[in-house]
């Protein structure tokens, strides 16, 4: 099975300056998948992706445009991340964009 991570890079600026964290961690869940398509699910506490036939990276954005996480799935797996209530935006590396919700 292939082991996928996501890196979460946030920024916060202060008065006086800035400061920037980044975090690697983990994802929920991966699966080995059979599946050409790459695509995005929300569900309830989660957002699955599944990249096809190559590895992809998706970018998850806040519905106010800020990038919460970046998530890498190799080629032929689903990861399953646990996010907070809400309603987000997630590209796959440039190709195409989705809005998807979280109960």
């Amino acid at each position: 099975m292939r082991r996928a991570l996501y890196i979460l890079t946030l920024s916060v600026a202060l008065a006086v300056g800035s400061v920037s964290v980044t975090m690697v961690a983990s994802p929920t869940r991966v699966e080995q998948v059979s599946s050409d398509e790459t695509t995005v699910v929300g569900g309830k506490g989660t957002i699955a992706m599944v990249a096809g036939d190559g590895d992809t990276t998706f970018n998850i954005y806040s519905i106010t445009g800020q990038l919460i996480k970046t998530v890498r799935v190799n080629a032929g797996t689903r990861v399953t991340i646990d996010m907070p209530k809400g309603f987000y935006i997630v590209k796959c590396a440039g190709r195409w964009s989705r809005k998807v919700v979280v109960k």
